[in-house]
């Protein structure tokens, strides 16, 4: 039940868009609401990194790299998470990463899109 499926990454020239989008469409709706939902990406041969969390709430934190530029959002009723990510710089290449935290702390990952960002 705990299945994440990220989809919306490819290729992107500097300076364009893409928005990313996270399903659980194994979840119950009432669990999916409790959950802390994440963006993680990972590029190779480096630890992977926050990028943004979003809180059961709504409340929002984003690594200094990509403020002012991507943004997470929720959308409870579809059991969705997505990130907008603008004004794409090469060096956000990366696969990127759905996670979600129970309030337990238990998390599960989802299996990753690949953003390109080159000319």
């Amino acid at each position: 039940q705990g299945q994440l499926v990220e989809s919306g990454g490819g290729l992107v020239q500097p300076g364009g868009s893409l928005r990313l989008s996270c399903a659980a469409p194994r979840m119950i709706t009432s669990v999916f609401n409790t959950l802390t939902m994440a963006w993680y990406r990972q590029v190779a041969g480096k630890q992977r990194e926050l990028v943004a969390n979003i809180s059961r709430s709504g409340t929002t934190t984003y690594t200094d790299s990509v403020k002012g530029r991507f943004t997470i959002s929720r959308d409870n009723s579809r059991k969705r998470v997505y990130l907008q990510m603008n004004n794409l710089k090469p060096e956000d290449t990366a696969i990127y990463y759905c996670k979600s935290t129970d309030p337990r702390g238990s998390g599960h990952w989802g299996q990753g899109t690949q953003v390109t960002v080159s000319s």
